[in-house]
């Protein structure tokens, strides 16, 4: 049996930066996803009918809101540079534009 001997603080640490790693993981996919998910929509409408303009607006709130966690995440890790995250994942001004904008309450009738 052995017997880890760092201080406890040590020990909580290392955890603490496990989990920084995970999250930032998993917000760093949940960005791929919803970028790529925007990307197949304008590939395949190519010219977009008006019809279809909401249900892109949605994909691109979808990105922002992705790019939001993602960034936050990044800068509670200390991580403050996000232009790193624009280069690298390749993100649209136009998600960029909406990042953090939470949708407007939907009214009830």
């Amino acid at each position: 049996m052995s017997r880890d001997l760092r201080p406890p603080v040590d020990i909580l640490h290392y955890e603490i930066v496990q989990e920084q790693a995970s999250a930032l993981g998993r917000m760093g996919r949940a960005l791929e996803q919803t970028l790529a998910r925007l990307r197949e929509f304008d590939a395949a409408h190519a010219e977009m009918p008006a019809s279809l303009q909401p249900a892109r607006r949605k994909l691109v709130a979808e990105a922002g809101q992705a790019l939001w966690m993602f960034v936050v995440q990044r800068e509670a890790t200390g991580l403050r540079d996000s232009r790193h995250i624009m280069r690298t994942y390749n993100v649209p001004a136009e998600v960029q534009r909406c990042m953090g904008l939470a949708p407007a309450p939907s009214k009830r009738t």
